[in-house]
């Protein structure tokens, strides 16, 4: 028998229970994995929530984690038992003791790479990955502003804009969550709870403003990130951790400088394995020689069978960076 973590109705953290179940065998194109790491993303709980419906109930839960082949289906040919891996982008049900995944999303785990560093990092830094190099190319001495930097996603954003050479204006806040931006090498930090966002980011540039907007907040600071854009910027909206935005007047962004919109995922951009390897590849490397560090501290460390205080305290926005699930 397995254990995994399911909701059978949407809602609080509060939904999630735990079941013991029988793992199928892998299908054609799967590999079976005996999770060790699990990752937890502010996605999930858009999920569990309901802002992201789920196509049938009950449903699991995750898409993240790090752990040992155990079992190969037909077809697969990359992959065997034994096998250190990492996966993003599978169906939902990481937050398991065994979970079933495509092949085509699973990846090595280099031996200079924890199961714990990868299931905090993988899909963040994948995010990050197709965020800088794909949706819009940073260049070395660009400013950038980067929303919530001191999340699990901006923290790996800080340090991957500094290994490049890039000045990254991160918002966060408080001023210990300023603290930790700057140590994972924010150019600037601005608190949101005390300054006006586009008003710093005008300071800090000279008036010039930005090319581009990094916002996984959404609701709250969509207007604050149209107006920190330089005419003909770009705004990359690309999570809602404070409510999605809607009822948008198209016409602002010619008000405010012929502005672009875009709503991006990690799946219109790593379609295919040999996109996924190239950027793990990336990450990898990163974390190896230590430019990016993706610890996480043990009050971030949950046992499997504790979701919903996970979920709860990632909610709180009191949580610095990644938090695990541990089976």
């Amino acid at each position: 028998m397995a254990t995994r973590i399911e909701f059978s109705q949407h809602g609080g953290p509060q939904a999630l229970n735990v079941v013991e179940f029988t793992p199928a065998d892998p299908a054609d194109g799967e590999v079976q994995i005996e999770n060790r790491a699990i990752g937890i993303n502010y996605i999930d709980t858009y999920i569990r929530s309901g802002l992201y419906p789920v196509p049938r109930l009950p449903s699991g839960l995750g898409t993240e984690a790090a752990g040992v082949v155990v079992k190969i289906g037909r077809g697969v040919e990359h992959l065997k038992p034994g096998d250190r891996v990492v996966y993003a982008q599978a169906a939902l049900g990481a937050y398991s003791t065994i979970h079933n995944a495509p092949a085509d999303k699973v990846v090595t785990l280099p031996k200079s790479i924890s199961y714990e560093q990868a299931a905090a990092s993988f899909l963040k830094g994948l995010t990050v990955y197709y965020l800088l190099y794909m949706t819009y190319h940073v260049k070395p001495g660009e400013v950038i502003l980067f929303h919530a930097a001191a999340g699990g996603v901006g923290r790996i954003a800080c340090q991957w804009a500094k290994a490049l050479g890039v000045k990254l204006i991160g918002t966060v806040g408080s001023a210990q969550k300023a603290e930790q931006a700057k140590k994972d090498g924010a150019w600037a930090t601005i608190n949101y709870q005390e300054e006006n966002i586009a008003e710093r980011v005008a300071a800090l540039t000279n008036g010039e403003k930005v090319n581009v907007v990094y916002d996984s907040v959404g609701k709250a600071t969509w207007t604050a990130s149209l107006d920190s854009l330089r005419p003909l910027g770009l705004m990359v909206s690309f999570g809602n951790s404070s409510g999605p935005v809607t009822g948008i007047d198209i016409g602002i962004l010619n008000q405010k400088g012929g502005l672009y919109v875009t709503r991006p995922s990690l799946g219109h951009y790593l379609k295919t394995h040999a996109q996924l390897q190239r950027a793990a590849n990336e990450l990898f490397s990163l974390i190896a020689s230590g430019a990016i560090s993706v610890d996480v501290p043990a009050e971030q460390r949950f046992p499997l069978h504790e979701a919903v205080r996970a979920h709860q305290a990632l909610e709180s926005r009191k949580t610095v960076g990644s938090s695990l699930l541990i089976p």
